[in-house]
C-alpha cells in the first residue's frame, strides 16, 4: 500500500482496499461516472461523490509530491541538505508544515537581515540570543567596519537577523497560526474617498463590519473581498497581538538585562513586521479558499438542479424571447427541436402592436399544432406572460417560463452558427429557450457552465476550480440520465463516459 492510499483512506474514512482499487482505475484513465457505475465490484460500491473525492485528494497529493521534489532540489543545490531535513520533508504531507520547513531556505529578495549577514553581523545576533553578554554595546564594537559605521548600527543589524529568524521559526509560526485559528477577527472599513460614491452603496453593510473569521459565511467574505478589489473597502484579519507577542517573548527572552531588552525588541519587530502579516496573508488565502469551496458547492448544486430539471419531452413548442423596443422573437419547433418557423411580434411599448401580435401567435399555435409555449425569463418576461395569458387557442396549450441565462452566449457561439448558419443571433437564442423546455440537459451542455448563471459570486471564486467542478457536474449528470444515441448532439456525446 503506497502513502497516497494510506493518507486518502484516513482523510476520507474509506477502507484502504477500496481507495487503492479506485486509484488504480483512475490511473488507467477511467472516468468518475464510469468507475462509480460500472466498476462497483472493484471499488466496493463507492458512489460518484466518494470517487470524485478520492480523485481530488490524489491530484492534491501529486501536486505536493512535485512541490517536495522542487524543495529538495533547491536545498540540495544550496548545500544545506541534511539527512534529518530530508527525512522531515519526505514524511511531511501537510502543505502548511512543508512550507514552514522550507521557509528558511527559500530564495528570497534582499532583506534587512540578509544585508546584515553580508556585513558579518550573524555572530553578533547569535551572541545576543544567548543573552549572557552584560555589555552588548562593547561587544558590538568588534563588528564596526566597512558599511557598519558604529556599534548602534551593528546592534540594529543583529536585531534584524533575529527578527527574521523569529518570523521563519516553525514554533513561532505555529504559535501565531494557532492564535489566528482560535481568535482571528475579519474587519472591513469603507475607504473614505469612495464611501459616498454610487458604486459603494451596495457595500454599505460592510462599511464598519467585524466578526470572528471562523463564523464568516462564504457570501459575506466574497462580498468583502470584491469590495476590497474594487477599492471601496479595506479588509483586514487581526488577533490579540499583545497575548501572542507575550507568548513569543516567553520563548525567546530569558531574564532581564541589556541583551534581553534587545532580543525583546527584535522579537517585537519580527512579529509585527514579518510574522503577523505573513500568517494574516496565509489565513486570508485559506479563508478565501474555504469560501470558494462553499460557494462552488452551491453553484454545483444549482447547476445540477438545472440540468436535471424534468424535461417536457418531445412536444411541439413555440418559444418567445421577450423584449420591449426590439420586440419579441418567436420560433416554432417540432418534436425533435428542429426550427419550423420564426418571426417577431411587438405587443409591448413603444410599438404596442398588441392585436397584430395576438392574431399572429394564435395562428402559429394552430398552424404548427403547438403543445406548449416557452417564455424566456429576461427583460419583458412578466409582460409577455400576461400577454400570452390573454390569448385564446383552439386546443390546450401549456405555458412555461424558462431561464434564459447563457442563451445570448450560446446564440453567438460556433456551435449555434454551425446549427443555424443562416439565422441571426435572436433566432438562435429563442430556439435555445424552447429546447431548454423540451430537454434542459441536452441544451444546456452546449453552453459553458459558467455562463448559465449558477450563483451570485461565481466570478469571484477560483475560476480553475469552478470550471473543473462544473464540468464534473455536467459529466455526472449526463451519465446519470443517459442519452439517446440517435438524437444526441455532439456536445452531449462528449460527456458520455467512453465516448468523449
Amino acid at each position: 500500500m503506497n502513502v497516497f492510499t494510506k493518507i486518502i483512506a484516513e482523510r476520507l474514512a474509506i477502507p484502504d482496499g477500496q481507495v487503492e482499487n479506485t486509484l488504480k482505475l483512475l490511473d488507467e484513465g477511467c472516468t468518475i461516472p464510469f468507475i462509480s457505475r460500472y466498476r462497483k465490484e472493484r471499488t466496493g460500491g463507492l458512489n460518484e461523490v466518494q470517487v470524485a473525492a478520492i480523485s481530488e485528494w490524489n491530484d492534491r497529493l501529486k501536486e505536493m509530491a512535485r512541490r517536495k521534489e522542487t524543495i529538495i532540489s533547491t536545498i540540495t543545490e544550496q548545500g544545506n541538505m541534511t539527512d534529518e531535513l530530508k527525512r522531515r520533508i519526505d514524511e511531511c504531507w501537510d502543505a502548511t508544515v512543508l512550507e514552514d520547513i522550507y521557509l528558511p531556505y527559500r530564495p528570497k529578495r534582499r532583506t534587512r537581515a540578509s544585508i546584515a549577514r553580508e556585513q558579518g553581523l550573524e555572530p553578533l545576533a547569535k551572541l545576543l540570543l544567548r543573552q549572557r553578554e552584560q555589555n552588548p554595546e562593547r561587544a558590538a564594537e568588534r563588528f564596526v567596519g566597512g558599511d557598519v559605521k558604529n556599534a548602534e548600527q551593528a546592534l540594529k543589524g543583529a536585531q534584524d537577523i533575529i527578527a527574521e529568524q523569529v518570523s521563519e521559526d516553525e514554533r513561532s509560526r505555529a504559535v501565531v497560526r494557532q492564535a489566528f485559528r482560535r481568535g482571528a477577527v475579519i474587519s472591513s472599513k469603507a475607504v473614505k474617498a469612495k464611501r459616498d460614491s454610487d458604486e459603494a452603496r451596495k457595500y454599505s453593510d460592510y462599511f464598519d463590519w467585524s466578526e470572528p473569521l471562523r463564523r464568516c459565511t462564504s457570501h459575506r467574505l466574497l462580498a468583502m473581498r470584491r469590495g476590497e478589489r474594487e477599492g471601496i473597502l479595506r479588509v483586514s484579519i487581526s488577533i490579540d497581538e499583545e497575548a501572542c507577542l507575550a507568548q513569543l517573548c516567553r520563548h525567546y527572552v530569558h531574564g532581564r538585562g541589556p541583551c534581553q531588552k534587545l532580543v525583546e525588541e527584535a522579537v517585537d519587530d519580527g512579529f509585527h513586521r514579518l510574522l503577523c502579516p505573513s500568517i494574516e496573508n496565509e489565513f486570508a488565502g485559506k479563508s478565501k479558499e474555504r469560501a470558494d469551496d462553499e460557494a462552488i458547492e452551491v453553484f454545483r448544486e444549482n447547476l445540477r438542479q438545472l440540468l436535471l430539471a424534468p424535461p417536457l419531452g418531445q412536444r411541439r413548442v413555440l418559444a418567445i424571447d421577450p423584449g420591449f423596443r426590439t420586440g419579441c422573437k418567436v420560433v416554432c419547433l417540432d418534436e425533435q427541436g428542429s426550427l419550423l418557423h420564426h418571426t417577431a411580434i411587438f405587443p409591448h411599448p413603444p410599438q404596442r402592436y398588441r392585436m397584430q401580435a395576438k392574431i399572429e401567435v394564435e395562428r402559429l399555435v394552430d398552424d404548427y399544432d403547438i403543445e406548449a409555449i416557452a417564455i424566456g425569463n429576461g427583460t419583458a418576461s412578466r409582460e409577455t406572460s400576461e400577454f400570452v395569458g390573454e390569448l385564446e387557442f383552439s386546443h390546450d396549450v401549456k405555458t412555461f417560463v424558462v431561464s434564459e441565462d447563457g442563451a445570448s452566449i450560446y446564440s453567438a457561439s460556433q456551435t449555434a452558427r454551425d446549427e443555424f448558419p443562416d439565422e441571426d443571433v435572436t433566432v438562435r437564442g429563442a430556439v435555445s429557450i424552447g429546447r431548454r423546455l423540451m430537454d434542459p440537459l441536452a441544451e444546456l451542455v452546449k453552453i459553458d457552465a459558467k455562463n448559465i448563471g449558477v450563483g451570485q459570486y461565481q466570478h469571484d471564486v477560483d475560476q480553475t476550480k469552478l470550471r473543473h467542478s462544473l464540468d464534473q457536474t455536467v459529466e455526472l449528470s449526463v451519465n446519470s440520465v443517459g442519452v439517446d444515441l440517435n438524437t444526441a448532439s455532439q456536445q452531449l456525446l462528449t460527456y458520455v463516459s467512453g465516448l468523449g
